[in-house]
């Protein structure tokens, strides 16, 4: 795992042991990014399911405003710190241990300008995912939301005033894009 482009370019993220994470690949995550743009620089980013930080710290590296990491997992969030620290921006990212769902349940602050949602494909946690979004004050007019799923995952055509505007396959993995209908 690398960061792809921006300020650190090329650097090598931690190699890890972990059988409960499967970060997004370096060629979808270049894929995602270019598709996003400019879209990164200067905005308010959620990584939800952040796992090793790998899209967080891209995020960052792209000139995001804020990022806020949010991760159940202890493991994880020891990975996430860990790649924070080698690139010394653990003061530029929020770390948050806490089961996505419930996050995305209890928020009440501003509307993030992006967010990336890559749930744990073994959990099939995709339209779970987007149902709990399309209520959370997480996603304003203007959000983007850039989901990570499965092939094999149900996915609806709308929830509740997010609609799907893109969808890429990558063989057994697709990535969607939401906004607000």
């Amino acid at each position: 795992m690398r960061v792809i482009s921006g300020k650190f370019r090329g650097r090598r993220l931690v190699q890890f042991k972990a059988d409960h994470i499967r970060p997004t690949t370096d060629r979808i995550k270049e894929s995602v990014f270019n598709k996003l743009q400019g879209a990164v620089d200067s905005s308010r980013v959620l990584d939800l399911f952040s796992g090793t930080g790998n899209l967080t710290c891209e995020a960052v590296s792209r000139g995001a405003a804020s990022v806020d990491a949010v991760e159940l997992s202890k493991k994880s969030i020891a990975i996430i710190r860990e790649n924070l620290k080698l690139l010394d921006i653990e003061n530029d990212v929020r770390v948050i241990n806490e089961d996505v769902l419930k996050y995305l349940r209890r928020y009440e602050g501003e509307p993030y300008d992006l967010i990336f949602a890559d749930p744990p494909f073994t959990e099939k946690l995709a339209d779970q995912v987007l149902v709990e979004a399309s209520k959370s004050k997480a996603i304003g007019p203007d959000t983007l939301l850039v989901l990570e799923s499965s092939s094999h995952e149900f996915l609806a055509e709308t929830y509740e005033g997010l609609s799907c505007d893109d969808r890429r396959d990558y063989g057994d993995k697709i990535v969607s894009y939401w906004r607000r209908s």
